[in-house]
């Protein structure tokens, strides 16, 4: 008797947005699709929270009416990821996504704010937004105080990262204009 592997069953989207319809997750469940697994996202401490704060005010008063901001909210990278970044620069559009999330083609940079789920962040979705063509992706690094930026996306997924430190100033590649000291990112 031969043994098998089990195999896995990769939900859709569209399954996973049914599932939150149906009430099978509470409202204040923190869980995200990625490669068709729901996975759990970790909890959000004060000083995460406090960097995303920061960078939303940053990039909304630098971008005010050129893009669309958004704060952990989904974007549907493909048929079966659908990812909740901690900020994300799309193209701005008048219904600002209330007709659908965002898809690669109107991201123009995500950022990641990583404590504990660093390595989760680096490995598992950092490669993600590059493979689907997200152009520049920031990851900060809450305990070293450091900001990675990933652009020139592709099929293995970012072929350049660069990290900057609190004397440097990130330059987006993708969104003209923002500059944002690193030293500003983490605050006093």
């Amino acid at each position: 008797m031969a043994v098998t592997d089990a195999l896995r069953y990769r939900f859709t989207v569209e399954e996973f947005a049914r599932m939150g319809e149906a009430g099978i997750f509470a409202e204040d469940d923190r869980v995200e699709l990625i490669g068709g697994e729901i996975r759990e996202m970790t909890p959000i401490g004060p000083p995460h929270a406090g960097v995303v704060n920061r960078l939303n005010e940053l990039i909304v008063t630098r971008l005010a009416g050129r893009v669309n901001v958004a704060v952990q909210n989904p974007i549907r990278l493909d048929r079966h990821s659908e990812p909740q970044p901690d900020v994300v620069v799309a193209r701005r559009r008048p219904s600002s996504y209330a007709d659908r999330h965002p898809e690669p083609a109107d991201v123009l940079l995500v950022i990641e704010v990583a404590d504990s789920s660093l390595h989760y962040d680096r490995a598992e979705k950092v490669p993600r937004y590059g493979r689907a063509g997200i152009p520049e992706t920031w990851l900060v690094d809450l305990a070293a105080g450091t900001v990675t930026v990933y652009t020139d996306p592709g099929a293995a997924g970012y072929a350049s990262e660069q990290v900057l430190e609190r004397d440097d100033t990130i330059a987006a590649t993708a969104v003209a204009g923002l500059r944002v000291p690193v030293a500003d990112v983490f605050g006093a």
